[in-house]
């Protein structure tokens, strides 16, 4: 008998594994198309394979690459460093479908100085790779907006798109145009600015946008000076004003102390449902950001957060050209780079750069939040629903919740009010008003039993959709008296309570039995939408006793009126407005309404009634 295909792959990746060097390099899974499904990288190639082949994975996305493996390749490399290049470089080569991909669908503009006679300096989206310089890509376009500006107030550059070739200038093939009589170009193009002058310009500009701002003021104070020395005020006022632009450029874009140079900082944050990673990274040049940049990373295998800053370090300093000898990290990276120092900032400057890529990655996730949620409303829901399933670890989402609230007031006219939020929303025409029928007096936790075993009694006998979450307006008992209803009924349904502060504000969720309080932050949505609950069954319950007590008290003083039926009271109340109006009526404006028999009654009922109390 012939072994099975799955046995012969087995057998040979097990050959392939038992060979790999311990040595640090890449490796590289395909399936039985030869499709490259994933790709990882190692400081020992050996034991990092086996781990995928020598135990047993939980269900999910790990297990299913290694039941699709049907050869492995790998590549020896030099060093960690080297591994972690290659892995980057390759997983955008590829793009294998079970490693993280980089969600970097938006094209960031980036500066060109260009490889040309008298070179233009001009924003663009496209790089060539024609020996021009490119500065970027800038993800806050008016940073970038305001280094052009100051560059052009700076520096006379031309605009045009002219053929500056030195044969053309001799031949005299052009004009000068507008440009150069505002100023803003010194005419090259007719030999008034030599080459040799102009590419002085370009080598400043060079290091601007390097960040290196600090070395050129030095240099334009040192020259201020000297042409003050000897006596050339008006052009040594042209310098200062150069001087002072500089410095005006330099308060608005540095952030910590000049002291700090060429340091990278990167942070991270992971989305709610934990499927996408979001990565910001600054560079920081004599205390200014020179580079700010946030990406996305959408997950494949449950990647940690350490193995994605690892790819994203790699992938930002290879994009940006960075030979940082200092990364800032917000927690511990185990990766080795040649040269390079990782500090995690407790206090003092360093913090507060960690701090505002913090800031700037937490402000990028609510934005892309934002966005999905606009495309599609409903995640906002999902998101909240997944949200108190992970707070509450409850076994099904909940679709549907219900919340109960009794009112009464010193005991009179008791009744409750269960609200409907089907997917984070309200249902209302699910909502239902009680009448508490079977309780004297003010016994919230009786009345809440009653309203309680009625509802679920009849939704069972009505095979009617039960809610995935019972909360109730308030503490521990109350949600035991609903717990007690529920064990009768042989109904598992989970119960929350919802208690209010000093203050009248939500100020806790419980759960569980005995119950555990739940912490809330403040201000989140999920907050918002439980005091939105909590808010609704309250109103909804007051608004209802309101209406009772008020027909109690309305249907007191006219029942007693021998005559007057309930079309005759609704006519009068829709006239009068109150009992106390019609009390005041004149016979004649009583007859409008009811006709001057019931009218007469009406006013001898009331005429009594004043003479009585007289």
């Amino acid at each position: 008998m012939e072994n099975s295909p799955e046995l012969k792959t087995s057998e040979y990746l097990k050959g392939i594994v038992l060979n790999l060097p311990e040595s640090p390099g890449i490796y590289q899974y395909l399936n039985t198309e030869g499709v490259i499904i994933y790709v990882g990288k190692a400081k020992n190639l050996k034991r990092r394979v086996s781990s995928y082949f020598n135990k047993e994975h939980e269900p999910g996305k790990t297990r299913v690459l290694v039941s699709k493996i049907a050869d492995i390749r790998y590549i020896v490399v030099n060093s960690e460093e080297d591994a972690l290049l290659l892995e980057n470089n390759l997983i955008k080569k590829y793009k294998p479908r079970y490693n993280v991909l980089l969600k970097d669908d938006k094209t960031y503009p980036s500066i060109c100085v260009q490889n040309e006679y008298f070179p233009r300096i001009f924003k663009t989206r496209k790089i060539i790779r024609n020996g021009s310089s490119y500065y970027g890509p800038y993800s806050h376009v008016p940073s970038m907006n305001a280094l052009l500006d100051l560059i052009k107030h700076l520096y006379p550059l031309r605009t045009c798109n002219l053929n500056l070739s030195p044969e053309n200038i001799r031949a005299g093939k052009f004009n000068v145009c507008l440009e150069y009589h505002i100023k803003n170009c010194a005419g090259p193009c007719v030999g008034k600015q030599s080459l040799d002058d102009y590419m002085k310009n370009i080598g400043e500009i060079k290091e601007i946008l390097k960040g290196n701002t600090q070395e050129i003021q030095r240099m334009l104070f040192q020259q201020m000076q000297e042409l003050a020395a000897e006596m050339k005020f008006e052009e040594a006022q042209k310098v200062k004003s150069k001087y002072m632009l500089i410095e005006n450029y330099r308060a608005k874009s540095e952030v910590v102390s000049n002291v700090l140079h060429n340091i990278d900082v990167f942070s991270i944050e992971e989305d709610s449902d934990g499927k996408s990673a979001f990565i910001n990274y600054l560079h920081i040049t004599n205390g200014a950001i020179n580079q700010a940049f946030t990406f996305e990373y959408k997950k494949r295998l449950n990647e940690t957060k350490e193995e994605l800053i690892q790819l994203g370090i790699i992938e930002m300093r290879e994009r940006y050209k960075s030979l940082s000898r200092e990364i800032i990290v917000p927690f511990e990276v185990d990766m080795e780079l040649k040269d390079v120092v990782f500090t995690i900032p407790q206090r003092g400057d360093k913090k507060k750069l960690l701090d505002l890529s913090i800031l700037n990655v937490k402000q990028y996730k609510a934005d892309r939040m934002k966005q999905a949620e606009k495309l599609n409303p409903e995640q906002r829901s999902v998101r909240l629903m997944k949200e108190i399933q992970e707070e509450l670890h409850l076994e099904h989402l909940p679709i549907q919740i219900e919340c109960f609230d009794n009112s009464n007031i010193q005991g009179s006219d008791p009744v409750a009010a269960c609200v409907v939020f089907k997917k984070a929303k309200p249902s209302k025409q699910d909502y239902r008003k009680y009448n508490i029928k079977t309780v004297v007096g003010a016994d919230d936790y009786a009345s809440m039993k009653e309203v309680v075993r009625r509802r679920y009694q009849r939704a069972i006998e009505e095979k009617a959709t039960l809610p995935d979450l019972i909360i109730t307006d308030g503490g521990k008992g109350q949600m035991g008296a609903v717990k007690e209803v529920l064990d009768e009924l042989n109904l598992n349904i989970p119960i929350a309570g919802l208690a209010k502060d000093g203050k009248h504000r939500t100020s806790e969720l419980l759960y569980g039995f005995p119950p555990q309080t739940i912490g809330l932050k403040q201000n989140t949505p999920l907050f918002r939408l439980l005091t939105q609950i909590q808010d609704e069954v309250h109103r909804f319950a007051i608004t209802f006793h309101r209406e009772k007590r008020s027909k109690r008290q309305i249907a007191s003083e006219l029942d007693e009126i021998k005559g007057i039926g309930e079309k005759t009271k609704a006519a009068l109340l829709k006239e009068f407005k109150s009992v106390k109006r019609i009390k005041e009526a004149s016979l004649e404006a009583l007859t409008k309404v009811t006709g001057e028999a019931k009218a007469k009654v009406i006013r001898e009922y009331f005429g009594a009634e004043v003479n009585n109390s007289d």
